[in-house]
């Protein structure tokens, strides 16, 4: 298992472990989150996911192990954690007689905003989600797309630095996902820390820059996504594309210095290649080694596990 640890990180989660009527659903669980990433946080169905969220979000005090946002702790220091934070649940039960404006009207209001300071804060809100047009609209017409960005309207409302989302494309079409990850993107563009849970590894893949992964209540992995990809490959491994090749291009790579093998993606004149390791082998070299073939590069790039083979490698112990 590969884990980053910082001391400067905004979560700080240490040895983290509960149970429900001796059920282990935490497991020593430690990982930080670091000021303005997008990180994601991955698992199969009871991983431990939700639970973890809940514990960070002050919704439940942890059994063993300690948990800390911006500094603060989540049991002793549980008011401040709060101010930092907008968590935005799986499931979350709205007023469907409001229309969109008197629902985040309501939550702002619980926050403390006066009534101009509200005007101006649902206006950004809406805005941001793209959600203008529907502010007189009653909930109970909205679809489950909508009812997402709402529910992520009211996270926002009190202008929280971390977002806490669990599931937040659960359920939603293609497009509405679509969209849903531009605002993601929009949002931490202006600075806003976000950790998301989900199971949507693909976009996961495109959107975070870091991920942990969790099953069975333990972390597999913590790290950047960078170096998620080159975990537990046996070889360094780096991806090349020519600008044509011959059936006999792939045993020409084959026989320089350090690589160990040479696979062609099928129908292009793109080759996976395999070296010896690092240390001896600079890559610097290899590139130098095939244009002395009389190749043409085109591009060239170091291969990485895909987060979907990551997944499956680290958690594919045993039926879910």
């Amino acid at each position: 298992m590969n884990t980053e640890s910082s001391s400067d990180a905004i979560i700080q989660v240490r040895q983290l472990s509960h149970s429900f009527k001796g059920h282990r659903a935490l497991r020593n669980v430690s990982f930080d989150v670091h000021e303005g990433s997008l990180h994601g946080f991955v698992g199969p169905n009871g991983a431990g996911k939700t639970t973890t969220l809940k514990v960070i979000c002050t919704l439940l005090r942890p059994q063993f192990g300690s948990v800390r946002v911006f500094s603060h702790d989540v049991v002793s220091q549980a008011n401040q954690v709060r101010r930092h934070l907008g968590f935005m649940p799986d499931h979350f039960s709205m007023y469907r007689q409001m229309t969109v404006f008197e629902y985040l009207d309501f939550f702002a209001a619980a926050y403390g905003l006066s009534l101009k300071q509200r005007d101006r804060v649902i206006s950004d809100v809406l805005a941001l989600t793209d959600m203008d047009v529907r502010k007189d609209s009653l909930i109970s017409s909205l679809s489950r797309g909508m009812q997402q960005r709402l529910s992520l309207a009211r996270v926002l409302v009190n202008d929280p630095k971390l977002l806490l989302l669990d599931e937040p494309a659960s359920g939603l079409d293609p497009r509405a996902r679509i969209e849903l990850m531009e605002i993601l993107r929009e949002l931490r563009g202006i600075g806003k820390t976000i950790f998301i849970s989900s199971h949507i590894l693909s976009e996961l893949a495109e959107l975070c820059d870091s991920v942990t992964i969790i099953d069975r209540g333990t972390v597999k992995y913590s790290g950047t996504m960078a170096e998620l990809g080159r975990d537990g490959q046996a070889n360094p491994s780096f991806q090349i594309t020519l600008a044509s090749a011959t059936p006999e291009t792939a045993g020409q790579i084959n026989t320089l210095p350090g690589v160990v093998s040479v696979e062609q993606v099928e129908g292009e004149p793109t080759f996976r290649i395999d070296l010896d390791d690092l240390e001896s082998v600079d890559p610097n070299e290899l590139l130098r080694g095939v244009m002395d073939l009389g190749l043409s590069i085109v591009a060239f790039a170091e291969s990485r596990k895909h987060l979907n083979q990551a997944f499956m490698d680290l958690t594919e112990q045993g039926v879910h």
